[in-house]
């Protein structure tokens, strides 16, 4: 092989390793947010596959809701948040309430997004909702858990691939829970979603979280549920003298 030939195997080496995809569409490290004197979330590093979910837990004030803000931006931060160059972020907050008589429809509530009528009725379908008549209702009037799949549908539309959950079973009783995680899941699997996705809810993380990232400002435990989620690990993250028991939906 001559001087040449090796320049260009160099040069076809480097290109194929340009052109190869990011293999975490999420890296983070030594992220530390801090209020006034007090870090909130304290040094934490960690890494999200293509296509992969996980849950964050840990107690009230843990930092779970700012980490979130911090990912999209919202809050300053030191460290490094590094999202890969395809990545399409969207967010669906830990709970809206609007006034049962706001005056506002579900159809304008999308349009508030520029979204049109047919993205709309299609945004809704995917998330079960089928009633052509229901864009029409007022949007403080539906129930929780039709509130929360139009939140759903709403982040949803324009086609993302990293969805962004706080709390999404918030106020919503235990036969919604399930189907808002049932619907999770047939996301998921549909359109191979990566999924952040905050909940107190253990059969939640080992029925649908690949991983777990256990925060309590620092990071307590990270991985798989099974492994993570040990007596051990619950009571460094919750304390003594906290039960937890794990059902299926």
């Amino acid at each position: 092989m001559d001087f040449q030939d090796e320049q260009n195997l160099i040069e076809n080496k480097e290109e194929k390793l340009l052109a190869t995809p990011m293999p975490f569409i999420l890296e983070v490290k030594n992220l530390t947010v801090n209020f006034g004197e007090e870090n909130v979330v304290d040094n934490l590093s960690f890494n999200l596959k293509k296509g992969e979910n996980v849950a964050i837990m840990g107690p009230n004030g843990a930092g779970k809701t700012v980490l979130l803000k911090a990912l999209l931006g919202l809050l300053p931060y030191r460290g490094e948040i590094k999202w890969s160059e395809d990545a399409k972020i969207s967010y669906v907050p830990q709970k809206i309430l609007p006034e049962k008589n706001l005056p506002l429809s579900v159809k304008e509530f999308f349009e508030m997004k520029n979204i049109r009528a047919e993205q709309i009725k299609e945004a809704l379908v995917s998330v079960g909702i089928t009633d052509e008549n229901f864009i029409k209702k007022r949007i403080g009037a539906v129930s929780p858990g039709q509130l929360q799949r139009v939140l759903i549908a709403w982040g949803l539309t324009g086609n993302p691939n990293v969805l962004l959950f706080d709390e999404p079973t918030a106020g919503i009783d235990i036969g919604g829970e399930e189907t808002v995680f049932n619907l999770l899941n047939k996301i998921e699997k549909e359109r191979n979603i990566s999924i952040i996705l905050v909940t107190h809810d253990m059969s939640v993380v080992y029925g649908f979280a690949d991983s777990v990232l256990c925060l309590n400002k620092k990071l307590i435990c990270h991985g798989a549920p099974s492994e993570a989620l040990g007596a051990d690990g619950l009571r460094k993250l919750y304390g003594e003298g906290v039960n937890f028991y794990k059902h299926e939906h």
